[in-house]
């Protein structure tokens, strides 16, 4: 599940990119509003988290041209700006979600889940899938009622398959949503993770879609 983290205060993204780290997402940072457009010209990700006082561009010019160009990405404001106004100018920019500095990282990673299970179309706040159960909030793994135990890259993967499990997951797609920029793969790196969960899941729990990519198996 890869994040877009746009904060100009270095020490405030880095201890918000470690914690959402430590979550399970991963987390590409810029830290000016022109990188932030490029950022989301260029890449795919599935939530947005935008300050609105920010150098070279705004926040709220970044929301206005994401949204002028059709994109549904879910963004969540945070910033430091606790008007009434602000409030009101930032949602009806087209922000899902609008939180104020000073905050607690538990309630910010509490509203990005509450933010990508609408964006996926689903209120319930676990994911399951063919005797799997995937619960975001404590990261908790089981499979028929028993605890599986995952590496965090592992449970990376496994939480993009079950988001998009009606999909097919392209080898590029499941990278991304494992690496943040800089970091560096191997060239059969999705394929290890993709063995790695077969054998604590089961083998056909995960199906290889030959030339295109993988999608979940099995009943659902």
């Amino acid at each position: 599940m890869r994040i877009l983290l746009v904060e100009d205060d270095a020490l405030l993204g880095d201890g918000i990119r470690a914690g959402l780290k430590l979550a399970g997402y991963t987390i590409d940072w810029v830290r000016d509003g022109e990188a932030a457009r490029l950022a989301l010209l260029d890449h795919a990700y599935q939530a947005c988290v935008l300050d609105l006082g920010l150098p070279r561009r705004g926040g709220l010019s970044v929301l206005q041209d994401l949204r002028e160009r059709g994109n549904p990405l879910p963004v969540l404001i945070l910033t430091a700006r606790d008007s009434s106004a602000d409030k009101i100018a930032g949602l009806d920019a087209g922000a899902d979600d609008y939180l104020t500095k000073p905050f607690d990282l538990p309630e910010l990673q509490a509203r990005l889940r509450a933010l990508l299970r609408r964006a996926g179309g689903t209120t319930t706040p676990t994911l399951e899938h063919a005797g799997v159960v995937l619960d975001p909030a404590s990261k908790r793994v089981t499979r028929n009622g028993e605890a599986v135990s995952l590496s965090a890259r592992e449970y990376t993967l496994l939480l993009d398959l079950l988001r998009h499990k009606s999909h097919i997951r392209t080898r590029s797609q499941l990278e991304e949503s494992l690496y943040s920029w800089g970091e560096e793969t191997g060239s059969n790196t999705v394929e290890v993770y993709i063995h790695h969960l077969r054998k604590k899941l089961g083998a056909d729990f995960i199906r290889t879609v030959r030339g295109l990519g993988y999608q979940l198996g099995g009943p659902a």
